[in-house]
């Protein structure tokens, strides 16, 4: 009778610490949404000039796919950088999840091609844009919601 009270007691502690552990092994987060972070450095002297191509055309084309519901939002932020080497403009597109911000090409450059033109038309003014301004680079971020 005791061995039967005390394997009883065991059975019952282990079966708690595993649940314990369980518990421990859900996420404290949901994966929110992704943010398409493009770094940009403006040459010096053309900064209102690229101010102007994106109030003129990168706006407009944010607006049609906030529409088209491709994604939740955009910012630009100005930076201050240490070296010419450096981004001075940081352009954000937020899109709802991963498969939004890298899946949804197709449908980007369909609506994209309503509000700029052909493929061609935005490589060409791609082109110009390039003399007084570089891409330094393209990451991705997730926020991620803390319960």
């Amino acid at each position: 009778m005791t061995k039967t009270i005390i394997l009883s007691t065991c059975l019952i502690a282990a079966s708690s610490l595993s649940f314990g552990a369980s518990a421990q092994d859900v996420r404290q987060y949901t994966e929110g949404p992704v943010t398409e972070v493009d770094e940009i450095h403006v040459e010096y002297g053309h900064f209102e000039e690229y101010i102007d191509w994106l109030n003129s055309t990168w706006k407009p084309t944010m607006e049609a796919y906030k529409k088209a519901g491709l994604i939740i939002d955009y910012k630009v932020f100005q930076l201050t950088p240490k070296s010419p080497d450096q981004p001075n403009i940081y352009l954000w597109i937020t899109f709802k999840n991963a498969a939004a911000a890298l899946d949804k090409g197709v449908e980007l450059e369909d609506v994209a091609k309503k509000v700029i033109g052909s493929t061609e038309v935005q490589n060409k003014a791609r082109v110009g844009r390039n003399e007084y301004r570089r891409v330094l680079g393209t990451e991705y971020i997730r926020e991620l919601i803390l319960k």
